[in-house]
């Protein structure tokens, strides 16, 4: 019998008897322990996001922090029939997000909870068989609950044979894809130029919507979600402006333009199915959740501009497809920054084609310049820092802590200035990551549910820590 394969997201662990089902972590500056008694069968393996809470009420949700949630998950082992005295573990993840001096040890979130794993397991007497942890590689960790075989290897390796003969695009080749790309519907890009004029009459966004039947039926679906409806449906565009104000009715049509927009892109850049618009999705939520905490920005424009940063990707998808065994070298084993690689192979890259798409759809310059410089939001050319530096910052965080979306494994040398730039301290990075609402860590997630949190898949006769927000 060929074994299931089931993500356990992170801030949750998965516990079961002997069966055929492989538990699987993909693991950036998260860490992943994989436990298994092979007398009595029972495994499991658990996903933590942080060392320790950051403050009393972080506890609402102790399986994300390594300090209460590792001993839940041992605990849950042992209702299940482990002992610990059988247990044995194996531990990786917790890569950097950044280089670290001893002035910025509040950067390495994944080193302090790989600390703390290994300390809480040498306190339990439990063995650690095997460990890989640190650096600045992604891994995906397996444990099959049949075997008990614990297995780390690099993120997307499966997806890169070995040899395979490659034809570069032109010059003539990326355009023609730039102008076939279908463009972002006009209502959406209409509601956008009005945002960003700041003196827009609200009553000409529900007419705009309106004359856009696909666009109206999508909204109105968002708004009636579990989210947003609170018990009450909404059944026309002016009743969903309304409920939500100008600022989110205007956040949620472009989501909702953009969804068949990014999901065309399928095997790119992505990792998993509809990895690149899910990784723009997070970006645009954590964006949002950002500019709320630090101030800096408008929360709607940043969670646009988070939606929008990467559309680029979506031109050069099918080249990075066709060479992606060179992406994948050059990223996972040279540690090549992706736009590197782009310019060297396509003789541009995603930022500079997503300016050109931009422009040519009249994007405003807000928008325009975070797609442009989001990887170097310190860019002398660029007038809106602020908004550039929050999607820069979100990208890399949804890039470190959801490494199993997109090829593209973000350093970030100039992490703590850019944290500093906004208003934060290298010590608030953990108070940050704490603060991404959990929803983005579940393969659920999606535009109708933009706050939800899904509960991971369960084993048939196992067990989940994992609690809704």
């Amino acid at each position: 019998m060929t074994a299931c394969k089931t993500h356990v997201p992170s801030g949750s662990f998965s516990v079961s008897r002997r069966q055929p089902l492989v538990l699987q972590a993909y693991l950036g500056t998260c860490v992943g322990v994989a436990l298994y008694d092979e007398a009595a069968g029972v495994g499991g393996l658990s996903h933590l996001l942080l060392p320790a809470p950051v403050c009393a009420h972080s506890t609402y949700q102790p399986e994300k922090y390594a300090a209460t949630g590792l001993p839940l998950f041992l605990s849950a082992l042992q209702k299940a029939g482990a002992s610990k005295d059988r247990l044995k573990a194996v531990v990786a993840g917790g890569a950097l997000v950044g280089p670290v001096n001893y002035q910025d040890l509040g950067l390495d979130i994944g080193g302090r909870t790989a600390d703390i794993v290994k300390d809480v397991l040498t306190g339990e007497g439990i063995a650690i068989a095997d460990a890989e942890t640190g650096g600045f590689f992604t891994c995906c960790l397996q444990l099959d609950l049949q075997t008990g075989a614990a297995t780390i290897a690099p993120v997307g390796l499966d997806k890169a044979p070995a040899h395979q003969t490659v034809q570069m695009p032109s010059a003539k080749d990326i355009t023609r894809a730039m102008t076939a790309v279908q463009p972002i519907p006009q209502v959406a890009l209409k509601l956008l130029r009005m945002a960003g004029e700041e003196n827009f009459d609200v009553k000409d966004l529900a007419r705009e919507v309106g004359t856009d039947q696909v666009i109206s039926a999508l909204t109105l679906r968002l708004c009636n979600s579990a989210v947003f409806s609170r018990g009450k449906p909404v059944d026309s565009i002016q009743q969903a402006l309304i409920r939500l104000g100008s600022n989110h009715f205007i956040k949620s049509v472009v989501a909702a333009a953009v969804d068949g927009f990014y999901r065309s892109s399928e095997s790119g850049y992505s990792l998993c199915k509809g990895g690149l618009y899910h990784h723009a999705l997070g970006t645009a939520v954590v964006a949002e959740a950002i500019a709320g905490i630090t101030g800096r920005t408008d929360g709607a424009r940043a969670y646009t501009a988070g939606l929008l940063h990467d559309i680029g990707k979506v031109v050069l998808d099918r080249f990075v497809s066709a060479t992606y065994p060179l992406f994948y070298r050059a990223t996972r084993e040279r540690n090549e920054p992706m736009r590197a690689i782009e310019a060297r192979l396509f003789g541009m890259d995603h930022t500079q084609v997503g300016e050109d798409l931009a422009r040519r759809w009249a994007f405003p310059q807000t928008i325009t310049q975070a797609i442009r410089y989001h990887h170097r939001p310190e860019d002398p050319a660029v007038t809106h820092p602020d908004l550039v530096h929050v999607v820069n910052l979100a990208s890399l965080l949804m890039s470190r802590f959801r490494c199993d979306l997109e090829l593209e494994n973000q350093r970030a040398d100039l992490l703590g200035e850019r944290l500093a730039r906004i208003g934060l301290s290298a010590a608030q990075l953990t108070t940050l990551v704490d603060a991404i609402p959990m929803a983005i860590f579940h393969d659920t997630f999606s535009i109708g549910t933009p706050g939800s949190t899904g509960q991971p898949p369960l084993s048939s006769d196992g067990f989940h820590g994992s609690r809704r927000n």
